[in-house]
């Protein structure tokens, strides 16, 4: 089965070889029709700390790296 792909902007860099990645979805609402935007944030292994704030990176499902880290940045833009 395919690891999932996310795309989003990276929020913090504060942690070493951690980032914080907001990743926002889009969709219609099912009453209101309308677009809605909701975002969630990962925390991602960057193992260079390349990825600096305002950077857009691409994370990808991995095994378990920390308590709270299950993403690796793949590619930073």
């Amino acid at each position: 089965m395919p690891k999932r792909i996310l795309q989003g902007t990276v929020v913090s860099d504060k942690n070493e070889k951690t980032v914080v990645v907001r990743v926002e979805r889009r969709f219609t609402h099912p009453l209101l029709k309308k677009t809605v935007r909701r975002s969630k944030k990962y925390q991602a292994h960057d193992e260079a700390n390349a990825a600096k704030i305002g950077d857009i990176v691409q994370i990808q499902e991995c095994a378990p790296v920390s308590k709270n880290k299950r993403w690796a940045v793949i590619q930073a833009s």
